[in-house]
């Protein structure tokens, strides 16, 4: 690990066991009474955010709680939080500090828009933190679902591990996975829903998920009808990148485009190893 890895692993330690304090009090929060309340406010996680996070950011308060970080160095139009998903040890949401309300807003589709899920990737650092350990890429993953399967419409990213599963069944795949969109040759577990994937090389998240799946969809599809999910990956000559991956909802197959259904919030493939 170089020295500004060691420095930004060292930084999430600090703020995992910082915020043991701030999750538990959002825990509380998130009672089973606020949890309803979440449900039946679609805004919730909007209102936190912009009227609790950036204030608390702006106010030069650490952690900015609810949120554990807010990132806006060029300012909140491009600039996001880092938020303790109160479900799962070791989720954790991104979300913009735009107001977007998901997928399907065209803003994310504009010139120059803010790559938000290489902004999730760097997140990454605060489930190693919650795990204790590194994770290798190719176990971590983050989603973003269709407005037919979240609660919440402001947009946010999960960032968590990849089921083991679903792991297995892409590294057996990705040599039959390219460089253009396509289908996968055959469902993912759990539910046995089909996905296309797009393979991109690189250490660090290059291109913009959310322009490239827009750019792919035919003539009359649409952006709102779609989960993105992007999973860290190895190549079999030991090559880093991504696994970009989209369902489309299917009412008659079950499918509301939920791409979490890919996660694992035991992270089994990290604490199993563990122990």
């Amino acid at each position: 690990m170089n020295r500004r890895g060691a420095i930004h692993w060292l930084f999430a330690c600090v703020v995992a066991l910082a915020c043991a304090t701030t999750s538990s009090r959002v825990q509380a929060e998130s009672s089973p009474t606020m949890a309803k309340t979440a449900t039946k406010n679609p805004d919730q996680l909007w209102q936190w955010v912009s009227g609790q996070c950036a204030t608390a950011a702006r106010q030069n308060i650490y952690p900015p709680s609810p949120c554990i970080e807010v990132s806006a160095p060029q300012g909140p139009a491009s600039g996001y939080a880092v938020f303790k998903d109160r479900s799962g040890r070791y989720q954790y949401l991104v979300l913009p500090l735009a107001r977007i309300t998901g997928i399907e807003s065209e803003a994310l589709l504009a010139p120059g828009a803010p790559n938000y899920f290489a902004d999730a990737w760097e997140a990454r650092r605060y489930v190693e933190a919650a795990l204790h350990t590194s994770v290798p890429r190719d176990v971590l993953s983050m989603v973003v679902n269709s407005p037919f399967g979240r609660t919440q419409n402001q947009l946010h990213i999960h960032v968590d591990c990849v089921r083991a599963d679903v792991h297995d069944t892409l590294r057996r795949l990705l040599p039959t996975i390219t460089s253009q969109w396509q289908p996968l040759s055959e469902p993912l577990p759990a539910h046995g829903h089909r996905y296309a994937a797009m393979w991109v090389p690189g250490d660090s998240l290059t291109i913009n998920p959310f322009q490239s799946l827009a750019a792919s969809l035919p003539s009359g599809d649409r952006m709102a009808w779609h989960s993105l999910i992007v999973v860290g990956a190895q190549s079999s000559t030991g090559e880093p990148g991504f696994i970009l991956l989209s369902g489309k909802v299917d009412p008659l197959a079950g499918d509301r485009g939920n791409g979490d259904d890919l996660q694992d919030l035991a992270c089994d493939l990290v604490t199993q190893r563990a122990h």
